[in-house]
């Protein structure tokens, strides 16, 4: 049809490039609306697990990763309270057919690397979707733009993000508000870090924090809280945020090397965001999607960032909804963008339900200050949960 783009992404984050870029490797022409000028890599850095890992081979930039991000031999668990390690866990250990692979991975790098990989003029910045409508001839989406125009598109992903148009459209609820807030940082190191190969994770005492080397002169770290009134003004700006979580640390048993990441790391400019996810029961029961339309990354499953999975299961995404949109586009393919959508909704469901189950989960026991289960978590259950965290990247979500 005259004047309509085949397959419009909203979003250029990492499931809507994974996407785009999935479906240039099955030779299918896509559009991706990106609001902001710019790539946006806010966050710094994701673990980046062997499922993720698993993904980007599938798209062909793996190699191009590993060769800039260290790979970790262990992650070891450290109980804020007594400074003691509660786990020790071996990465090196085999998953389902490849050893496990897990990697701290620059947010902007990857971004950056993906969109390398798609023709030029794919991604159109500045274009802000604010509205989807059905035009009553066919089953042709309308979408508004924030300048005023308007784009026609025969399917339409939304990859926008936790406050999402397109969940929005589709009929999903609000992600949920978990209680807890973070904040994350990256330090630069010229002359070395000395970390080793490790995953560092501090718990208890009412936080999570984290850090983790992502290359031989950066270390990436994070904190997750939950706010109180005698938090004050914290939040309101990067240096009362460095000094509330080095307070924090300071006054657990977090070893100066950990605290010096943050004393002299760079910070976001959004100085701590609100955790938010969304309910399991809504993965089951709500439309993921419909008539064209679906959504993934954290338009589909907004989670807590316990199991670091959130940017691995974008990526997992990316591939599989390439895969099915590309059986009914590419040349010789068959079958409808509908059906297509609907089998890639019926295999990513269940996984999306699982990982935000289980990363709340995880991130309750590990930040509660329950005496009960302050006593398991550092007797029995912090090696459980770190084994956890591994076992749900296990996983293969296919080629392309």
């Amino acid at each position: 049809m005259e004047g309509v783009e085949e397959i419009v992404i909203a979003g250029a984050g990492l499931a809507g490039l994974a996407t785009a870029l999935g479906l240039h490797r099955k030779g299918v022409r896509c559009v991706v609306l990106e609001s902001s000028a710019t790539l946006r890599a806010s966050g710094y850095a994701f673990t980046t697990w062997t499922n993720a890992f698993r993904a980007l081979d599938a798209l062909g930039v793996g190699d191009k990763i590993r060769e800039h991000h260290l790979l970790y031999e262990r992650l070891v668990a450290f109980s804020a309270s007594t400074g003691e390690a509660a786990a020790k866990v071996s990465l090196k250990m085999q998953g389902k057919s490849v050893p496990h692979e897990i990697r701290c991975v620059k947010r902007n790098f990857l971004l950056e690397t993906l969109e390398n990989e798609l023709p030029e003029g794919t991604i159109r910045y500045s274009s802000k979707m604010v509205a989807i409508e059905i035009e009553e001839e066919g089953n042709v989406k309308l979408l508004h733009m924030a300048d005023g125009s308007t784009i026609r598109a025969n399917v339409l992903v939304g990859c926008d993000g936790v406050n999402s148009v397109v969940a929005r459209w589709l009929g999903l609820p609000k992600p949920i508000l978990s209680g807890r807030s973070a904040t994350r940082g990256l330090a630069e190191y010229p002359d070395g870090h000395g970390f080793g190969p490790e995953m560092l994770q501090f718990i208890g005492q009412g936080f999570r924090s984290g850090v983790l080397p992502c290359s031989d002169t950066s270390v990436y770290w994070n904190f997750t809280w939950y706010p109180s009134p005698a938090d004050g003004d914290a939040e309101e700006s990067v240096a009362k945020m460095r000094r509330h979580v080095l307070a924090r640390l300071t006054a657990a048993k977090i070893p100066a090397e950990a605290l010096d990441v943050v004393e002299r790391s760079e910070m976001s400019e959004v100085v701590s965001s609100p955790l938010r996810f969304r309910s399991p029961l809504a993965l089951v029961r709500g439309s993921i999607c419909r008539g064209g339309v679906c959504v993934a990354g954290d338009a589909f499953h907004p989670m807590t960032p316990e199991l670091g999975q959130g940017g691995c299961a974008a990526l997992e995404d990316g591939v599989v909804l390439a895969r099915c949109l590309g059986e009914a586009f590419a040349v010789g393919g068959h079958g409808s963008a509908e059906a297509a959508l609907e089998k890639y909704a019926q295999e990513r469901r269940w996984r999306a339900v699982r990982l935000v189950t289980a990363a709340y989960v995880v991130g309750f026991v590990q930040q509660s200050s329950n005496p009960a289960i302050k006593f398991l978590r550092e007797k029995f259950l912090s090696g459980l949960l770190a084994r956890v965290m591994v076992d749900m990247a296990d996983y293969d979500c296919g080629k392309l």
